[in-house]
């Protein structure tokens, strides 16, 4: 049975565990989008974060790993893992970050300046990048805190 307390969180766990609720958001904000500005109005659509082909897995990872370590931190019984915890949550928290980043680049944008058209990224995977860059540094000082060693270490 979990038993959620907030004091068996560190100021760690509470970056990790708040990151993944802001890319839980993020993935409901406008990723990419076009506007157009005239003198007669403007129109603006745009898409979430889960309509930006692969982009909603990065996301989800990194959700997937502020999870894992609240559900831990609640001491649910997680011992059936393979690895060990803080290589779980870095794991995921990297590779989720990396993809976001990865969907980024790879989405096109420009516009011209004159007729007031403009497309490309937009807030959320803005947002979604600094919340899963957070998560890493903090994965990363657990990791390290830990004493854990990576699955291919001796």
């Amino acid at each position: 049975m979990a038993k959620f307390d907030a004091k068996h969180f560190s100021r760690r766990d509470w970056a990790i565990v708040g990151a993944a609720g802001l890319s839980f958001i993020c993935l409901f904000l406008p990723w990419y989008g076009a506007s157009y500005h005239s003198v007669y109005g403007s129109f603006s659509p745009s898409v979430s974060g889960w309509s930006t082909s692969y982009g909603w897995l990065g996301a989800l990872l990194i959700i997937a790993a502020g999870v894992y370590l609240a559900l831990l931190r609640s001491e649910v019984n997680l011992t059936k893992m393979p690895l060990t915890p803080a290589v779980v949550v870095l794991g995921a928290a990297a590779l989720g970050t990396l993809i976001v980043v990865l969907r980024w680049i790879t989405m096109p944008s420009g516009g011209v300046g004159i007729a007031g058209f403009s497309y490309g990224p937009r807030i959320g995977i803005y947002l979604t990048i600094v919340a899963g860059v957070v998560q890493v540094v903090a994965a990363v000082a657990l990791f390290r805190s830990s004493g854990e060693k990576l699955p291919w270490a001796k």
